[in-house]
């Protein structure tokens, strides 16, 4: 076969993997960014394997959907500490409609919340509240979602088998024979006492056969996949495990995970339309921002002035403060985004936005009585790793998703080769407040793709590492493009600012009011600007969330991928 990907519009696969401490501030490669445009696709990636599972993929007829899934499986295997089958990762997911000519965009694009649950057990939850939620322990494990959103994305949009998807991973798995893995949040050697490659391999292989063994349509065959891993052996060796390590999940727990598929919340922002995941993440306020923002002449102001930096910074702050006062799981919280996102709500808010002046408090809205402010709910005291990837195929099908695995230093699940997160260290535990521990509950998780369209075609796909910076760096990105006419290259690679000016969403950190992170090439005299103002200006050589993103012309088709290390197809 010749190693070329035919395109007829648009063809990109772009995955882009990067791991950091969620709640730090991301290292810049000295190399820079590396960047391949073209229609016949590209590859970006932080790991050549999981590049090159994409690739394969692709190059046997599969669509975005089968290669993002191989290209996920790759990932789970190959950086751990960042991804893994017992991690999470929300999918948006744009499907062309050729036959409609793309004119009800809207309706095609798909959210799929693959996020796990904290154990049903009371007993469990009850032991949460008086001793809190240990960070990195068994005990802080979600249930593991990564398989049943890859059967997911492959029963709904793919083509491909999973056995055919998984071929890639298993290459790399027979290759290894590793017995240790890297916590990408400690830079920590965690040894596992068991060669966990060749244990995975095994796992994998006995979802293949049951794909196999199973009889029906090729969607009853994939769910057979899910099947095993959540309610048959896989899931009993799971059980056996949670048990000896003192861990509170137990099998039921498993059997009850699903991965739903929910409409994606819909903003616009200057005639642009942003797909976001909904209040289970971080993904809202972006979206809240933007509508702050849209009052105001940024263009004018100019690119990273004194006026522009307060007024981003200033509009991110009201839109966390809300974040940290409302979202959570919607099947527990009553969240109120449709006030959240009202003209009248924002008009509100952005009046409190003073030019001249930071603020320096907590000051979540009132979206229920339209006031502009509230006392916060939490006032204290407060107490991973993340990949990225974007894809777009031949077929103008475009998908965001933000993989994590937020470290872990649990070890191996017995000998399935399985590794787990420690997600539930995103809930909390001050009863009342949206996102408190419950029985079933998931977690309000930071990981945000985006999709950005542009009269009714996509423009911008987004995804970002970085914990609570991830929706910073990506309303940058989307500024950039869209209110400073850059391309996606001088989208990525412009300097960017963020604040720490929230309640962490990792074991509830106290907020650093005020504070103010800018690139060490901003001007002294801007940052003396900004520190008249009142904000708390440090400088940093590092950057601001691991961007990876893909930008698609909408005339010529032409797709820009931009990340770490990109290569075009020839």
């Amino acid at each position: 076969m010749r190693k070329i990907i035919s395109i007829a519009s648009v063809s990109l696969l772009l995955f882009a993997t990067f791991a950091w401490p969620q709640a730090t501030k991301t290292p810049v490669s000295r190399r820079g960014p590396s960047v391949a445009a073209g229609s016949q696709g590209v590859v970006v990636s932080g790991r050549p394997a999981a590049t090159a599972a994409g690739i394969k993929i692709l190059e046997h007829g599969g669509n975005a959907a089968d290669a993002a899934a191989a290209t996920l499986l790759a990932l789970s295997v190959t950086y751990v500490g960042a991804f893994c089958v017992g991690g999470e990762v929300p999918i948006l997911v744009y499907r062309a409609d050729q036959e409609n000519d793309q004119k009800n965009d809207q309706k095609n694009v798909k959210l799929l919340e693959g996020q796990g649950e904290a154990p049903r057990d009371s007993k469990a939850i009850a032991w949460y509240m008086e001793h809190g939620i240990p960070d990195g322990d068994v005990k802080a494990a979600a249930v593991p979602s990564t398989i049943d959103a890859i059967v997911t994305l492959l029963k709904l949009y793919g083509t491909k088998s999973f056995e055919e998807v998984l071929q890639p991973t298993l290459a790399i798995l027979d290759a290894g024979g590793l017995s240790w893995y890297i916590d990408t949040g400690s830079g920590q050697k965690i040894e596992t006492g068991v060669n966990w490659q060749a244990d995975m391999a095994v796992t994998f292989r006995k979802l293949v056969e049951s794909e196999k063994a199973a009889k029906g349509t090729r969607q009853q065959k994939l769910q057979a996949v899910s099947d095993r891993f959540y309610r048959g052996d896989i899931a009993d060796a799971l059980e056996t495990w949670y048990i000896e390590k003192g861990g509170f999940l137990r099998k039921a727990d498993l059997a009850a995970h699903k991965t739903p598929v929910v409409e994606p919340l819909t903003t616009t922002y200057r005639g642009y339309t942003v797909y976001k995941a909904g209040p289970l993440t971080q993904g809202p306020y972006l979206s809240q921002t933007l509508r702050l923002l849209e009052g105001f002449d940024l263009k004018k102001m100019g690119f990273n002035s004194a006026d522009y930096i307060h007024t981003v910074i200033e509009a991110e702050k009201l839109a966390l403060a809300d974040r940290d006062e409302y979202y959570g799981d919607p099947n527990f919280a009553k969240v109120p985004m449709q006030q959240l996102l009202s003209d009248q709500y924002t008009k509100m808010r952005r009046e409190l936005i003073d030019p001249k002046k930071a603020s320096l408090e907590l000051r979540p809205g009132d979206p229920y009585n339209m006031k502009p402010t509230k006392p916060p709910t939490v006032t204290g005291p407060w107490h991973g790793g993340t990949t990225v990837m974007c894809v777009a195929d031949k077929f103008g099908n475009v998908i965001a998703a933000t993989p994590s695995g937020l470290s872990s230093t649990a070890g191996v699940a017995g000998r399935t080769g399985i590794i787990h997160g420690s997600r539930l260290s995103s809930l909390n535990t001050f009863a009342g407040t949206p996102n408190v521990i419950q029985p079933g509950k998931r977690p309000r998780i930071t990981l945000s793709p985006t999709l950005l369209f542009h009269d009714n075609q996509p423009v911008m796909a987004i995804s970002v590492a970085g914990g609570d910076q991830q929706d910073q760096a990506a309303i940058q990105v989307i500024l950039n493009y869209v209110d400073f006419g850059m391309s996606p290259e001088e989208a990525f690679k412009s300097p960017r600012f963020s604040t720490e000016h929230f309640i962490s969403s990792f074991g509830q950190d106290r907020a650093s009011l005020g504070s103010l992170s800018v690139p060490n090439t901003l001007p002294e005299e801007v940052q003396a600007n900004l520190r008249a103002r009142g904000h708390v200006v440090t400088v940093s050589r590092e950057g601001v969330g691991g961007v990876a993103l893909i930008g698609i012309d909408p005339k010529t088709k032409q797709a820009t991928a931009v990340g770490p290390a990109a290569g075009k197809m020839e």
